[in-house]
């Protein structure tokens, strides 16, 4: 009897193996996705709150907006210090309306009080004088914010082979990738400060990111080691980190540029070798 069980066995497990027209899957229980195949802009909605070790700036990353623009939607001035816990608003806040409406005698006294305004002040105001009691507010220029500050010298951030470039496609690659072995240098593009040193933003691994002025960005990731801290001044050619693969499914240096919060490619900022 136990013969017989034995031989049935043996007989179903040559049948299993015979059927099987292809190859048992492999599973890599720990693969890492590579960021060309990740969301970067991983913030949407309205809302979010800050976690430990974020900046405004990595969160503006993230969103993918101007830190300038997101400290606006916040009241947050220069330089843009926040705290965890800290509720930050990713579109302009609206103004609601407020639910009793105003009373018929109130609305009577503000007419009066338009109607009983000086005539002759045109005048004064055509020559350039203010009206006493007035207050006046100086226009914003039509031309305010449309120029860009210009950097002198962009340098390349490592030294190793181009792998991939940069893509405009929705989920393509918003910077490049040159790869290296690990601990190679990595170097700041152009001078600037650290405004982020961390490895909060999923995907990046290890991220430094460098304040060049007011309107560019870079970003260096996948780092093995960061040798810079935040609101730390660097120059170009300095070495910031050395190159690793956290985050990333190899060696290598993420690079990025961003031109008042989006991606731009460093391609036509870094000089031809």
């Amino acid at each position: 009897m136990l013969n017989r069980i034995v031989v049935c066995l043996l007989l179903m497990t040559l049948f299993a193996c015979s059927s099987r027209q292809t190859p048992a899957p492999v599973i890599e229980a720990k693969a890492k996705v590579p960021l060309s195949k990740q969301v970067r802009n991983s913030l949407s909605g309205t809302e979010y709150i800050v976690k430990k070790g974020e900046t405004l700036y990595s969160i503006s990353w993230r969103a993918g907006l101007d830190v300038r623009t997101l400290a606006s939607y916040n009241d947050i001035s220069p330089p843009f210090k926040i705290f965890p816990g800290q509720k930050i608003f990713l579109a302009k806040k609206s103004v609601k309306a407020s639910k009793n409406k105003p009373s018929s005698k109130t609305t009577q006294k503000q007419q009066q009080k338009v109607v009983k305004k000086p005539v002759a002040s045109n005048k004064k105001q055509a020559y350039g004088k203010n009206v006493r009691g007035q207050k006046t507010y100086k226009k914003p220029s039509d031309n305010q914010g449309t120029f860009s500050q210009k950097i002198r010298t962009w340098k390349w951030p490592a030294s190793g082979k181009l792998i991939n470039k940069f893509s405009t496609r929705k989920q393509g690659n918003k910077g490049i990738d040159i790869a290296g072995n690990r601990n190679d240098s990595v170097k700041a593009a152009a001078d600037g400060k650290v405004v982020y040193a961390g490895d909060v933003l999923r995907g990046y691994g290890q991220l430094v990111i460098v304040k060049h002025n007011d309107d560019y960005l870079s970003a260096y990731a996948h780092n093995n080691q960061i040798l810079v801290k935040e609101q730390q001044t660097v120059k170009a050619g300095q070495v910031i980190a050395k190159m690793g693969d956290s985050g990333a499914e190899r060696v290598m240096l993420h690079f990025e540029v961003r031109f008042r919060g989006k991606p731009v490619n460093p391609l036509k900022y870094l000089p031809r070798r």
